[in-house]
């Protein structure tokens, strides 16, 4: 049974109730996780304040850069170990949580080496003045961890806060938290102070919502839904709380008619279907020029019927669901589709090994879907890849802006000034031209457009968000 993690040792929650944890590959439980509430959230906060106010603000930004070194060092020669409990928390094929943990360490790395780097300026003023700025930490900041990549959002966004000063509360998706604890642990073993790093583990509505409400929290970092976005905002600006939002996407890929096509090809494939399409950059809108349209059409629905999809031992292309309620959310926009007359151009297959209890989908390759359908507009948060086609550039921009959301965008062209035009004229806080996640992209920063929420993590620009700008004058004559 896995406890709350908080001033460096091991706490059971208030409640003294447990929660199951599944394995999404069979849907059967093999451990526990607490089941907080408000009352170990104060714990928590009132942990990372005492830390904050003491042994964490007395060390030097070189000092914190050393120990977050070290932490990415204890991280790679844990790997195997960390992956192993991703694989079987989220059900990830092993090269998939192989990758999140590299990522993982690569993320403290980075932010080790920012943290004596986060510099301010000196404002030329008025005569007899001398103006500077400096950027200090919020204090405590607030960590909601979605169940889709942990180890990732947990390093782009709790290794940024820790690197510009602050200390930190976390609270994991309920469906994924085994990997967090223990790196939290190594933390504690690297040498991080007692309530620089505190992890509480529990339902969002019971946990998430008093991590938000809390008023010993200066800032809160969420990714999520649109919908529980907005619900910590409202909350969070009821005590004027900052907030930084990453709330998902529909992104598309845009395929010109000049583009590199065998390139292509894979990467849009990988995009949609990469931890089971449970990825909020994901390519899940495909939008072909028409002149290629249907071999494109032939050529995908070849690459998905390839796909094998089962239980993330077997390492194949796809693994399974995080839990059923996602699996359900899939067949109902599959279902939606299919009663809208969507066709269905080609899917992939389960293998047999694949136990009845999982949580499996096979990928689907949908085609002529209609710009104002759900599945074109909502996150399906699934493996369901959206074809249609465009007629010229202005057209592609139309349907590429045509949603809610602006995360991410894929344009592939040979043209180098429509390049920049897209690049351009598509509402997305990333761009990827021949190219589709830049590999992951530690150091590129992150975020979104319209819903897809505000402010950016990852790279240095999201120390900005985790600093406060200061501004002083001072008068000497």
């Amino acid at each position: 049974m896995q406890l709350n993690f908080i001033a460096n040792r091991p706490v059971a929650s208030a409640t003294g109730q447990t929660l199951p944890v599944l394995d999404p590959s069979d849907g059967q439980p093999f451990d526990a996780i607490q089941r907080s509430d408000a009352r170990d959230i104060d714990a928590a906060v009132q942990a990372a304040r005492a830390c904050f106010d003491g042994p964490w603000s007395a060390l030097g930004a070189a000092e914190r850069g050393r120990l977050l070194m070290k932490l990415s060092n204890a991280v790679t020669a844990h790997a195997g170990e960390l992956a192993a409990l991703e694989q079987r928390d989220c059900g990830k094929p092993t090269k998939q949580a192989a990758a999140d943990a590299a990522a993982l360490a690569r993320y403290f790395e980075f932010y080790a080496g920012a943290c004596d780097k986060l510099h301010g300026e000196t404002l030329p003023y008025q005569s007899g003045y001398s103006v500077l700025t400096w950027r200090e930490p919020h204090g405590v900041t607030g960590h909601i961890i979605p169940w889709n990549y942990p180890m990732q959002i947990f390093g782009r966004s709790v290794g940024g806060a820790l690197a510009a000063g602050n200390c930190c509360v976390v609270k994991p998706a309920e469906d994924a938290c085994l990997s967090l604890i223990r790196v939290a642990e190594l933390a504690a073993e690297a040498g991080f102070p007692p309530g620089a790093i505190n992890i509480v583990t529990g339902y969002g509505h019971e946990v998430g919502d008093a991590l938000a409400r809390h008023p010993g929290v200066d800032h809160i970092s969420f990714t999520g839904s649109p919908r529980v976005g907005t619900l910590i905002h409202q909350v969070a600006a009821e005590r004027h709380c900052p907030v930084t939002l990453e709330l998902g996407g529909k992104s598309p890929q845009i395929i010109f008619a000049d583009a590199d096509l065998d390139a292509a090809i894979p990467v849009v494939i990988n995009a949609i279907v990469q931890n089971a399409g449970q990825t909020c950059s994901a390519g899940s809108r495909v939008l072909i020029e028409q002149a290629i349209y249907p071999a494109m059409l032939e050529r995908l629905g070849a690459a998905f019927e390839a796909l094998r999809v089962g239980p993330a031992a077997l390492d194949l292309d796809v693994g399974p669901l995080i839990r059923a309620s996602q699996q359900q959310r899939v067949w109902d926009f599959l279902s939606d589709a299919q009663a809208a007359g969507i066709a269905t151009v080609a899917q992939g297959r389960v293998v047999d090994e694949a136990p009845e209890t999982g949580f499996y989908q096979a990928p689907v390759l949908l085609a002529d879907v209609p710009v104002a359908h759900r599945v074109a507009q909502e996150e399906v948060f699934g493996p369901v890849l959206s074809a249609m086609p465009f007629r010229d550039e202005d057209h592609a921009v139309e349907l590429a802006n045509a949603t809610a959301f602006g995360l991410v965008a894929g344009v592939w062209t040979r043209d180098g000034a429509r390049q920049f035009r897209m690049a351009r004229r598509v509402k997305s806080g990333q761009v990827f031209i021949n190219n589709y996640g830049a590999g992951g992209g530690v150091e590129l920063p992150f975020g979104g457009y319209k819903a897809s929420g505000y402010g950016r993590e990852k790279g240095f620009e999201a120390l900005y968000g985790f600093t406060v700008l200061k501004t002083v004058a001072v008068r000497h004559g």
